[in-house]
């Protein structure tokens, strides 16, 4: 038997359905505005940009931002597929295929920044990638920091896994003479076939090293994010080792990491996959999982001590980062050790 009951399978096509109400109604209300591989791009009427973290971990930020609801980057392991299902949509491969562009953004955003404390954080990018595919055509991410580029005192860390960052080097540059500004560029593997397994419409990690050396030849704070570390796959101690020598070759000034944690709805995409590509570790990865989304603590005790030594060895925190008009950002505030207090 599965062990996560993910949805309730019972047909009920023939009961009356109730009237969709909030985000649903207005998803459903979406404009469609093209199709691309399996892909379909939707408007999405927001009412508001900023949102306030609420989480029972503890966050190292306090407000986020993601210009599109949905992700085409279609990483198996992603914690986001569950957001869609605030629009009554629970197959998990919406959440890839089904990407909304969230309308009038920059001008929500003009208007709720004034509710950001100067101690508060603001993260872009935490539940879907702001550079992905449908900003190349929409520029939902480029608007909104031109935006940004208006204020003073705010601190803003960016999360991505595209060299379409790179792009907007410009409204960065900008930012950080007045902000607290990060990069958090994610790489959880070198290994390009690999990498194109687990994140299949992602670029390539050569790609992605590209930006962190662009974004640090800019003067940018940038660091690397190896999250999730994926047990069995992607956390052996030379693969990590590997990330960890090349960020600090790429000029990183930071790398931080936490292990794969597993929500429900994603585990109904991850563990089919596993079963596909990586059979011999399906049934302990549903035995380590089962009823819960994390790994023990000593897993991630284990994995802090490795990446500790490894950041050591590569002396990072860089020392240099002191030189860099963009340092002294607010997020993330705490270094990896305090982080994998979490699990």
């Amino acid at each position: 038997m599965n062990p996560f009951p993910l949805f309730s399978g019972s047909d009920q096509s023939g009961a009356a359905k109730p009237a969709l109400v909030g985000i649903a109604r207005l998803a459903s209300a979406g404009e469609s505005l093209r199709e691309g591989h399996q892909v379909e791009y939707f408007t999405l009427p927001s009412k508001s940009l900023l949102n306030r973290c609420v989480s029972n971990r503890r966050m190292p930020f306090t407000w986020t931002i993601n210009p599109y609801r949905g992700c085409e980057f279609g990483c198996r392991y992603c914690y986001a597929r569950y957001t869609h299902e605030f629009m009554e949509m629970h197959d998990g491969m919406d959440f890839e295929q089904k990407i909304y562009v969230k309308q009038h953004a920059a001008d929500l955003l003009r208007q709720e920044l004034r509710k950001v404390k100067s101690d508060e954080a603001i993260a872009l990018g935490t539940a879907t990638d702001p550079y992905q595919p449908a900003e190349r055509r929409y520029e939902v991410t480029r608007e909104i920091l031109k935006e940004f580029t208006r204020h003073r005192g705010l601190a803003l860390g960016i999360v991505t896994k595209s060299n379409l960052v790179t792009r907007d080097l410009d409204l960065l540059g900008e930012i950080a003479q007045h902000n607290k500004l990060s990069v958090h560029v994610t790489i959880t593997t070198l290994n390009i076939d690999l990498a194109w397994i687990l994140e299949p419409r992602a670029p390539r990690p050569d790609l992605r090293l590209d930006a962190v050396r662009a974004l640090s030849a800019a003067g940018l704070r940038v660091g690397l994010s190896c999250s999730p570390v994926v047990p069995g796959i992607t956390d052996s101690p030379a693969d990590l080792e590997a990330l960890v020598r090349a960020a600090s070759e790429s000029g990183a000034d930071y790398v931080f990491a936490n292990p794969l944690f597993l929500k429900p709805c994603s585990a109904a995409v991850f563990l089919p996959f596993l079963e596909t590509n990586f059979p011999q570790l399906a049934a302990n990865y549903r035995q380590r999982y089962q009823d819960r989304a994390f790994l023990p603590p000593s897993y991630g005790k284990r994995l802090s001590q490795l990446i500790a030594k490894l950041k050591e060895k590569y002396k990072l925190p860089s020392r240099h980062r002191a030189e860099r008009h963009a340092y002294a950002t607010k997020w993330p505030a705490q270094e990896f050790d305090e982080q994998m207090n979490l699990f």
